[in-house]
């Protein structure tokens, strides 16, 4: 009898074992297919050349000047723009350093805001962190985690 209860924990413990390598892969082929380009923000092409003006005019591209995804460029509309690594941000991050949800851009009449939504390694402009709603001018690096963007006209 004992013999019999032995080899059915046996084949008991094998079935939990192949359970779970099963469901390690399934999630895996379903990150893959998530990371696969569906929210990556399109290309623009052309190079990273750091344009310092006066900071005037509004806003029409959010560019991402350093990073995993360096050269992308979102356009801006009248949307609240939400950065970090979740699968429904505009712009989704592939950064370690970034929260899921880790920060906001949002239009207040022509100027731009930007406020950390309480990610862990914070949301830096040229240097500052920001604590609160911090108006963003042009061409100003907002740093998130190892992802540098700027507005631009």
């Amino acid at each position: 009898m004992q013999g019999l209860v032995l080899q059915l924990t046996r084949i008991g413990f094998l079935l939990l074992l192949w359970l779970f390598v099963f469901a390690v892969i399934r999630t895996l082929r379903a990150d893959i297919a998530t990371a696969g380009g569906m929210r990556i923000p399109r290309y623009s092409g052309g190079s990273d050349k750091r344009r310092r003006g006066s900071g005037r005019g509004t806003a029409r591209y959010l560019v991402v000047t350093h990073g995993a995804l360096a050269n992308t460029r979102i356009g801006l509309g009248q949307q609240p723009v939400l950065i970090g690594r979740a699968d429904d941000s505009t712009l989704v991050l592939t950064d370690d350093y970034a929260s899921e949800r880790h920060a906001r851009l949002s239009r207040r009449g022509d100027d731009w805001y930007v406020e950390d939504l309480g990610s862990t390694n914070g949301t830096y402009l040229d240097r500052s962190k920001v604590t609160t709603a911090v108006k963003v001018p042009l061409n100003t690096p907002i740093r998130i985690g190892k992802t540098v963007i700027e507005l631009r006209p």
